[in-house]
């Protein structure tokens, strides 16, 4: 569902530009409104509809999701730390779907560069890289080396 702004809600602020992450947010020059400047290469993430803080991006919805007349309003709500989701079909019915905001600070994951190197054994692990240590754990369940079958 590729995003679309209301020019009436958006200040041009740029925040939308600033987190796309396909680079297709812009900021019209001579009215200062954000556009999606090619809807088709979106890739559907919603970070600038969750990023706006004047609510003025939305989404379209493709017809097998939400068919013609329908509307999807995402919401972030910073005070309640969620992002909300409501669908209005053309019937009448409504859904609503409400996620929390991650909350993990900015500049808080260490890059790569910021692990040690891994063993070279590692590579035969089923592991992630410095997954139990990034996940706080002593070690993950694994598949054993051989399997049993019925008959």
């Amino acid at each position: 569902m590729p995003t679309f702004t209301y020019m009436a809600r958006c200040d041009g602020c740029g925040e939308c530009v600033d987190i796309c992450p396909s680079d297709i947010m812009h900021i019209e020059p001579r009215y200062r409104r954000s556009y999606n400047v090619e809807p088709n290469f979106c890739w559907e993430c919603y970070s600038c509809v969750k990023a706006c803080p004047q609510h003025a991006i939305d989404v379209r919805g493709y017809a097998d999701f939400a068919p013609l007349g329908h509307s999807v309003r995402v919401r972030r709500e910073e005070r309640k730390g969620v992002i909300s989701w409501k669908i209005r079909y053309r019937d009448g019915r409504v859904k609503q779907f409400t996620f929390p905001i991650r909350t993990t600070p900015w500049g808080s994951i260490r890059p790569p560069s910021g692990y040690a190197a891994p063993p070279r054994d590692a590579l035969q692990s089923q592991w992630l890289a410095h997954e139990p240590e990034a996940l706080g754990v002593e070690g993950l369940p694994q598949l054993s080396s051989h399997t049993t079958r019925r008959a």
